[in-house]
């Protein structure tokens, strides 16, 4: 049987599969912003954040999110103050973690061990205690403190070296087919892909299993040798 599980935060815990990209799109929409430029816009912010020191350690992800648009409105040209996009997508966030994430998690949580396997920008331990949520894992591996980014898969391996566990004994659960199930098969993990709204259309991924959203993780039978797509 599985006996632990690595699970990814952006486009997984917080939104239980839109990608953020497509996030923004709507939240631009719903304040009546325009969306052309925006995908090269959340690029620019992507990659600057991931360059430069701008998130501490002590950033919520609502600051983390402020930052973030900020970015994408002065890359866009557009004069607009971000507290609008920011409310349509902080609160999605918090009603989705309330509603679906953290009781899955809870229950997964009663039968296994969890590890936050993820890119992120050093504030990941701040962001699980603001939603409630951090009691739920035994460890957090976050790509910006570990040194190591996905899709690397060494950065699965040490989530299962923080297990404790055989990596055929642990299941990685992510949105990417690219960064979390391909690199965390190639770790030796089984995989769940959490199949929703990503950034392109018509997506597809080999995955041990696929689900449409995390509350279908508790009642799921996870085996170290189930054929794929075994729901």
């Amino acid at each position: 049987m599985i006996k632990g599980a690595l699970v990814d935060f952006g486009g997984t815990i917080d939104t239980d599969g839109i990608h953020w990209m497509q996030m923004f799109s709507m939240a631009y929409r719903s304040c009546g912003l325009p969306v052309d430029g925006l995908r090269e816009a959340y690029i620019y912010a992507e990659r600057y954040l991931g360059r430069n020191a701008v998130i501490g350690p002590d950033f919520t992800f609502r600051e983390t999110l402020r930052r973030k648009i900020h970015l994408q409105l002065e890359y866009m040209h557009i004069n607009a103050a971000p507290e609008a996009i920011l409310d349509f997508c902080y609160s999605y966030v918090v009603r989705n973690i309330g509603t679906v994430s953290a009781p899955a998690l809870q229950m997964l949580s009663e039968r296994i061990p969890l590890v936050i396997v993820s890119n992120f920008y050093g504030n990941m331990r701040t962001v699980l205690r603001e939603f409630g949520i951090d009691r739920f894992f035994k460890d957090v591996i976050e790509s910006s403190v570990v040194g190591v980014r996905k899709p690397d898969s060494e950065i699965f391996t040490l989530g299962v070296k923080s297990l404790g566990l055989p990596a055929g004994e642990t299941v990685a659960i992510g949105d990417s087919p690219d960064k979390d199930m391909i690199p965390a098969a190639t770790a030796g993990c089984r995989t769940v892909w959490l199949s929703g709204a990503g950034w392109a259309d018509g997506a597809v991924c080999a995955a041990d299993y696929t689900i449409h959203s995390l509350a279908e993780l508790p009642g799921m039978k996870l085996t170290s040798d189930s054929p794929r797509n075994n729901l």
